[in-house]
C-alpha cells in the first residue's frame, strides 16, 4: 500500500508540473477546439505508455545509466520543443473563431502532436524511470507493475482533458483569440525556452 501510495503522490505531483505538455495542450485547446485539445492529451498517455514500456523491458534504464544515450534523447526532444516553439511565435494571429470544428487539426495530427511532446521528453523518461527503480520493489509483480504504468498514463489523461476542456469553452477560447498575436508568442517562446534549458541542462 505504501508503495501504491508514493507513486500516486509523485504521478499526480509530476502530471500537474507545467511543462511542454501543458503548455502544448493549452496551445491546441483553444486554437483548435476542445476534440483537438482532447486527442492531443490522448496523446500524451500514450507516450507515457511508451515511457512505461521501454521501462519495464530495462531499457529506460539503460538510457538513464548511459550519458550517451540520454543525450541523444535529450537532444531530440530539445530540437522537437524548439521546432515547435518556433513555429508558434512565428504564427499569425489569424486563426479565426469557428465552434463548428472547421479549425480542428486532423485526429492524427492531433494525437501526433501530443504522443511526440511527451514521448520526446527526456523528463518523462527520468520521471517514469525513476519512479520505477526508487519506489516499485523489484519483487513487485509484473501485473502490479503494469498497473502503475496504466495509472500514470490515466492520470495524465485526466488531468490533460481538464486543461482542455477548460482552455477550449467558448468563452475561455474566445478571450484567448481575441490574444492570440500575444499568446503565440507567450506560448511560443515557453516552448522554445524549455526545448533549449532542456539541451544545456546536465545529462544527469
Amino acid at each position: 500500500m505504501n508503495e501504491l501510495l508514493a507513486v500516486a503522490v509523485i504521478t499526480v505531483l509530476a502530471v500537474v508540473a507545467p511543462g511542454a505538455d501543458f503548455a502544448m495542450i493549452v496551445r491546441n485547446s483553444y486554437l483548435y477546439g476542445r476534440r483537438t485539445g482532447l486527442l492531443a492529451a490522448t496523446g500524451v498517455a500514450a507516450g507515457v505508455l511508451v515511457h512505461v514500456t521501454y521501462t519495464m523491458l530495462g531499457v529506460g534504464l539503460l538510457i538513464a545509466s548511459s550519458t550517451f544515450l540520454f543525450t541523444v534523447v535529450k537532444l531530440i526532444g530539445a530540437a522537437y520543443l524548439i521546432y515547435i516553439g518556433v513555429r508558434t511565435f512565428r504564427t499569425k494571429g489569424d486563426v479565426e473563431i469557428d465552434l463548428t470544428g472547421a479549425t480542428e487539426l486532423t485526429p492524427f495530427a492531433a494525437l501526433r502532436a501530443g504522443f511526440l511532446t511527451n514521448v520526446l521528453n527526456p523528463k518523462t523518461t527520468l520521471f517514469v524511470v525513476s519512479t520505477f527503480s526508487q519506489v516499485v520493489s523489484p519483487g513487485t509483480p509484473v501485473h502490479q507493475q503494469a498497473g502503475y504504468g496504466l495509472f500514470m498514463a490515466l492520470a495524465h489523461l485526466i488531468w490533460f482533458g481538464v486543461v482542455a476542456v477548460f482552455f477550449s469553452h467558448d468563452r475561455m477560447r474566445t478571450l484567448m483569440l481575441r490574444g492570440q498575436k500575444v499568446l503565440n508568442k507567450v506560448i511560443g517562446t515557453v516552448l522554445a525556452g524549455l526545448g533549449i534549458s532542456l539541451a544545456f541542462a546536465p545529462a544527469h
